[in-house]
């Protein structure tokens, strides 16, 4: 049987005419050619090009997140960032010998030490703060005169007198 045809009885392309050798050889060489001259002229860039893309880019704003001049540390810093409160109310200036007086009679302090004494072992936050205050007790004992040692002092020079008595073989 045969196929149907279509209606509109249109001739079909004649085959496709294969190039020889020397054709597609010419044609090669003719692209070839073409490309060779094809690109921008030398120098375009320093001769300025056109006059309406210089123009453009003087009208366009620049990004203020380009180029900061803002200094970075490249670094690792040693000294940390310190946090430095402010007092709550400025404490009157109080005389030494007052401030003394008030830091011997603390019942923080006192109790702080009464467990030092018995063995037992503070926090850090609680050392620094015991720590502190005796920096500051001895401090001002130092800008009063005063010294721990003066009791023992005068227990020794008796302990001595009474070593050169009987060295002397006196009573």
């Amino acid at each position: 049987m045969k196929k149907p045809t279509s209606a509109s009885g249109a001739k079909r392309p004649a085959k496709a005419h294969r190039k020889t050798r020397e054709e597609l050889n010419q044609e090669a060489r003719d692209r070839k050619r073409a490309k060779k001259h094809s690109g921008h002229s030398a120098g375009s860039r320093a001769n300025g090009g056109s006059a309406g893309s210089a123009s453009a880019k003087n009208t366009q704003q620049k990004d203020p997140r380009i180029g900061s001049k803002k200094l970075i540390a490249l670094g690792v810093t040693e000294t940390p960032v310190v946090k430095q409160h402010k007092p709550k109310s400025e404490k009157p200036m109080l005389s030494p010998q007052a401030e003394l007086d008030m830091l011997e009679n603390d019942e923080r302090l006192d109790a702080l030490l009464e467990r030092l004494e018995e063995g037992e072992s503070l926090n850090t936050e609680e050392q620094k703060w015991v720590d502190s205050k005796l920096d500051r007790i001895d401090e001002l004992m130092q800008q009063l005169g005063l010294s721990y040692d003066d009791e023992e002092d005068d227990e020794e020079e008796e302990k001595q007198d009474d070593m050169m008595r009987l060295l002397k073989g006196g009573n």
